[in-house]
């Protein structure tokens, strides 16, 4: 894992990827994610752990995006477990993430929904 900045907090999470992404950091955005996580994404299957959620980052980060940081809706947190959403910017309507304390005390990423999709009447 990469040696830079950890979450203390789970909300840490939002802004440490916005960093990174912005950096091209594809290393440093699967640090911030469980060694088994699970990111739904692309839209419509499931990228799952950290090697394959940072090979998904560098083919990502390799278009050179840019990330902005969305206003967060507030976390629910019981006991080692929270859950971050953001209002997306982009017009997916919401970003949800459930987050683990790790034994170290710092917060990553477990299970990640970028986007919600809604579903056609």
């Amino acid at each position: 894992m990469s040696a830079k900045e950890k979450a203390q907090k789970p909300e840490d999470l939002t802004r440490l990827f916005v960093e990174r992404a912005n950096e091209g950091d594809a290393a440093g955005l699967a640090a911030l994610y469980e060694e088994n996580a699970v990111i739904a994404y692309p839209p419509g299957s499931q990228t799952v752990g950290r090697a394959a959620i940072q090979a998904l980052w560098e083919k990502i980060l390799a278009n050179a995006p840019r990330f902005e940081q969305e206003p967060s809706l507030p976390t629910l947190t019981a006991g080692d477990i929270a859950l971050t959403s953001t209002l997306a910017r982009d017009g997916a309507g919401a970003r949800a993430q459930v987050a683990r304390r790790q034994p170290d005390g710092s917060w990553l990423r477990l299970l990640d929904q970028p986007e919600f999709v809604t579903p056609a009447p």
